[in-house]
């Protein structure tokens, strides 16, 4: 039952191996591309435009989700075989398997934690957003009703005064 996991365990590894290296040329495809764009367009860019793969991009997908990935494969695999183990043999080492998860789990549960940190601050930003947006529109609202009210107010007072010669 053991080969069974580390085959899994391999195979994983491979897999995620074999992901990296694509990631890695397609980084350093579209960095050749960049610098290919950047030699024939020599107008000026926004920061935005700029900006490209950065160090932290990088870092996620090339250590931060295949150990989240691998953690929580493991984690089930180790769940499933325990559940489904007649022997026993999965209850008799249950200790190491949790040993194994637990320092495959500290930094993938840290990771996982930025990861929802960056998605708050994201909503947060997005929230402040429509707020001033929202008191935008409602700025302009009372300033168009202003204004018609002050146009109505001058028309009044000029229809006064009219009057008021006759």
């Amino acid at each position: 039952m053991i080969e069974w996991i580390f085959k899994m365990l391999e195979v994983i590894a491979i897999a995620c191996v074999f992901l990296g290296m694509i990631f890695i040329l397609k980084m350093t495809n579209a960095v050749v591309e960049r610098l290919k764009k950047k030699n024939k367009e020599k107008t000026p860019m926004s920061k935005e435009a700029r900006e490209g793969v950065t160090f932290n991009d990088i870092f996620m997908f090339m250590i931060a989700v295949p150990l989240v990935l691998l953690w929580v494969g493991f984690a089930g695999a180790v769940i499933y075989t325990g559940l489904n183990d007649d022997t026993g043999s999965v209850l008799g080492q249950i200790e190491s398997y949790t040993t194994l998860i637990a320092i495959l789990g500290g930094p993938a549960l840290l990771i996982i934690k930025d990861a929802l940190d960056v998605w708050k601050q994201e909503q947060a930003e997005k929230t402040a957003f429509y707020k001033v947006k929202a008191q935008s529109v409602i700025d302009y609202n009372a300033s168009v009703l202003q204004q018609s009210q002050d146009i109505e107010v001058n028309e009044q007072t000029q229809d006064h005064k009219e009057r008021g010669k006759k």
